[in-house]
């Protein structure tokens, strides 16, 4: 565990008095990005006097909080670049619960505490339990089944936020503001749909209490954090004297974009670095697409092609030029960017990929595809249909999604396919033969593809033509040529 007192004289401390934080947040989901990111700045603003501090809530993983308590609620982040680290303790958290082992009740209890005035989330796209084409809630979801049975005893996300609401109703408390950090355009809107049209299972009232007393503000949130490996825990142990099973490393770029609008209050997030606005829309749109689908494009081919990390993507000049071109030809005319220098925005997301002290694996940003072709790649596409131009980056990306999740890559072995839609997957890709036949038959996955883009002649023939590419020449040779062709 984490020892404090053993600490190299260069890694930085708590310089405030932590017994004088107050719980006034709960955020559900503690992975590495919430670690790295929003918990990171709260803790930068406590170093100024800030008292406002954490309550961690997961939901099913429970060794990370475990963990945490054991080492006082304390964890270590650690920033990288090619030529340079830099490691700081973050102690802004206050309290610790696991939904399992502490109960939801608990959860509950937490979220109900008067002085609570913002609950957040990074749970990824497939914990809003929504339907990823349209942003509505899943009604089929077996949690959403559970939670509208059982309200007091919810198990998903809605459920428990919405338990929340109704305790803290019923208490004559004040509303808190519900605030997304995952990576789904318009992430407040979604957050808000999935609690209220769940609430209308349970109350008109509860609903109508909802849309009229509390505010879900969306964010957009940018910040490369990898899975932490083996290796990499043993050589953070080994700079810090001690093992921290909680530790994050991140990339030193950080960007955090949040609409202004909190009804009980908020830390003063603008003052570490945060973005104030009162659109996010535009600054998710240009993240999603042009980082993010840029992402998913290299994660699916590059995974294909044998390259393990981004990085190792970027030693490709193929894959460097084709993630650049995707970024500018077939996503920055979808924006409704103002004054941004979109050009110098997709040089400075290369100059991030290449920064190989950052192992970000293709495997892992290629889990959960389903969730996030949507927002990455297929509203792009949509918008050149509609306009009549070509896409030919992002239909390779989609084609590549296609190819990574019949199973097997390019050397025969198998992938283990991780998305909530697996089974589902499993059985289109059994059930057709590898070709076009396979094309047609996940196209008509309306979860991800909606009712209308298996009707698009144009779009359904080349995207055909560059699986078949390929399936018959493999992802290097058809990211070349699509290079080559300009």
């Amino acid at each position: 565990m984490l020892q404090p007192d053993r600490l190299p004289a260069d890694v930085q401390r708590p310089r405030y008095d932590r017994s004088q934080l107050k719980t006034r947040m709960v955020h559900i989901g503690f992975g590495a990005f919430h670690r790295a990111h929003q918990a990171l700045v709260t803790d930068q603003l406590a170093q100024h006097g800030s008292y406002w501090g954490y309550c961690e809530v997961n939901l099913n993983s429970g060794a990370l909080i475990a963990a945490l308590r054991q080492q006082d609620l304390l964890y270590s982040v650690t920033e990288m670049a090619d030529d340079s680290l830099h490691t700081r303790i973050v102690g802004v958290i206050t309290q610790a619960l696991h939904a399992k082992s502490d109960g939801i009740e608990a959860v509950i209890e937490a979220m109900s505490q008067p002085e609570i005035a913002i609950v957040s989330m990074t749970v990824t796209e497939k914990g809003y339990c929504s339907l990823p084409s349209s942003g509505q809630l899943d009604l089929t979801h077996p949690d959403i089944v559970h939670d509208v049975a059982h309200p007091d005893a919810p198990r998903s996300l809605p459920g428990v936020i919405l338990a929340a609401i109704e305790r803290r109703r019923q208490r004559d408390l004040p509303p808190f503001s519900v605030m997304s950090c995952d990576n789904m355009p318009e992430n407040g809107h979604v957050t808000r749909n999935v609690i209220t049209q769940l609430a209308q299972r349970r109350s008109p009232a509860l609903a109508d209490y909802i849309q009229t007393h509390l505010t879900f503000p969306s964010t957009m949130v940018d910040r490369i954090v990898p899975a932490m490996t083996d290796e990499a825990f043993a050589t953070l142990e080994a700079r810090l004297g001690s093992r921290d099973p909680v530790a994050v490393e991140a990339e030193p770029f950080f960007q955090w974009v949040i609409e202004d609008n909190f009804v009980s209050g908020r830390p003063a997030w603008e003052q570490a670095g945060a973005e104030l606005v009162r659109d996010v829309l535009p600054y998710e749109e240009m993240k999603l697409r042009m980082l993010n689908g840029s992402h998913s494009f290299l994660a699916y081919l590059g995974y294909l092609a044998g390259y393990q990390h981004i990085s190792d993507c970027m030693a490709d000049a193929n894959f460097r030029q084709a993630a650049r071109a995707l970024m500018l030809q077939d996503q920055a005319p979808t924006l409704r960017t103002q004054d941004v220098d979109l050009v110098a925005y997709a040089d400075s997301l290369i100059a991030r990929y290449e920064n190989r002290a950052i192992k970000h694996r293709t495997y892992q940003i290629a889990t959960d595809g389903t969730q996030k072709l949507p927002q990455r790649l297929l509203d792009s596409v949509r918008w050149h249909l509609r306009n009549g131009t070509a896409c030919d980056y992002l239909l390779l990306g989609v084609a590549g999604w296609m190819r990574y999740i019949s199973g097997v890559d390019e050397q025969g072995a198998a992938i283990e396919i991780r998305d909530p839609l697996s089974a589902q997957l499993a059985s289109i890709v059994a059930n057709s033969e590898d070709g076009p036949q396979r094309v047609e038959a996940l196209l008509r996955l309306q979860a991800v593809f909606g009712d209308d883009l298996r009707y698009h002649t144009v779009f359904v023939t080349r995207l055909t033509e560059l699986y078949q590419q390929l399936r018959l020449t493999g992802a290097r040779a058809t990211v070349q040529a699509l290079v080559t062709e300009g």
